[in-house]
């Protein structure tokens, strides 16, 4: 897979795509919920298989962490090693930026998927569009 951090409106409509396809066609996750206000402050990521965008991420700088969101991969995509490769993606940016941590709201479903990743979980289950999560950290040390 090809990751790119998004340079441009065509990525970034690739990415909207991505994201709209797993957690509002997928998820049922609102659109308005999905697409937010912070979109703007966060730094995105597109991963491509020749040619097609089938991965897509967003990173923000927050209180010291790198703050992983909105990863997902296209159903049929799964199950490959895509996601652990976006994420680790991501790590090596925040690294780059010179940040330490990082930390993510995962669905609890993934929860397993980000421990096998060096994550750990530091808060109790609570709901986010409907759907439970976690919230895990990990040093990039």
């Amino acid at each position: 897979m090809e990751i790119k951090i998004i340079n441009s409106d065509n990525e970034m409509k690739d990415a909207y795509h991505v994201r709209t396809q797993v957690f509002v066609e997928e998820q049922g996750v609102p659109k308005e919920l999905e697409i937010d206000d912070l979109e703007k402050e966060a730094m995105h990521f597109i991963g491509y298989i020749d040619g097609e965008p089938v991965a897509a991420s967003r990173m923000r700088f927050v209180d010291g962490y790198a703050k992983l969101e909105r990863v997902c991969i296209l159903d049929r995509f799964r199950g490959q090693g895509y996601g652990k490769e976006i994420i680790f993606f991501m790590e090596k940016i925040a690294k780059e930026k010179g940040l330490g941590k990082s930390k993510l709201n995962g669905q609890t479903h993934a929860e397993e998927f980000y421990l096998h990743l060096g994550y750990q979980t530091i808060s109790g289950e609570f709901m986010d569009a409907g759907i439970p999560h976690v919230t895990m950290t990990k040093s990039l040390l």
